[in-house]
């Protein structure tokens, strides 16, 4: 990271307007490793539970930053719920980097708000351990619905959006973007 980006983001930082891990307070209980060291030193550990997350990218990319969460949260009992994500899984792929797709629950419906309607229900259920939303538009007030669901049961929500939605006010715990780069993310 270049001097200007750090000086750029402790500002951010100072006046509270970016969340940093366990540098806000958060015990390391709190967050799960995303199996990715460098975007862990940057998240204070990893990816914050009983939060909302949202993945702003072109096109979808970013889902392989979930993989390693997907493989740990499945070895648990409890759901992984998809919801209304733009390609059906890939089952043997996912098997392949050891995701019990046992523990997969996909949910296909039919607009934004049976989307949204959903991932909240699943959030509030207790019975997931992650819920995963694909969305294209959605309000200020709906995210911090679901923010407030996955505190309740202590769910991990992740939220992916269009690049260009970024701007948007948001209560997320954690925002990241994502963009291609010449040897990856």
């Amino acid at each position: 990271m270049n001097a200007e980006v750090k000086t750029e983001l402790a500002v951010l930082l100072r006046q509270g307007v970016v969340w940093r891990g366990s540098s806000a307070g958060r015990a390391s209980a709190a967050v799960i490793t995303s199996g990715f060291p460098s975007l862990d030193e940057q998240t204070g550990g990893g990816w914050p539970r009983g939060a909302l997350s949202e993945i702003f990218s072109p096109q979808g990319l970013g889902f392989s930053l979930l993989l390693p969460l997907l493989a740990e949260l499945s070895r648990q009992q409890q759901w992984l719920t998809w919801v209304n994500p733009p390609h059906v899984p890939y089952a043997p792929a996912l098997e392949a980097r050891q995701v019990n797709i046992a523990r997969v629950l996909l949910v296909k419906v039919r607009d934004t708000e049976q989307s949204l309607w959903a991932a909240e229900q699943a959030l509030r259920s207790g019975n997931c351990s992650l819920v995963l939303l694909w969305v294209e538009r959605v309000s200020a007030t709906r995210i911090r619905r679901l923010q407030l669901a996955a505190e309740e049961s202590n769910c991990m929500g992740i939220l992916f959006r269009p690049l260009q939605q970024r701007q948007q006010a948001s209560m997320a715990a954690l925002r990241l973007q994502i963009t291609p780069a010449g040897d990856g993310l």
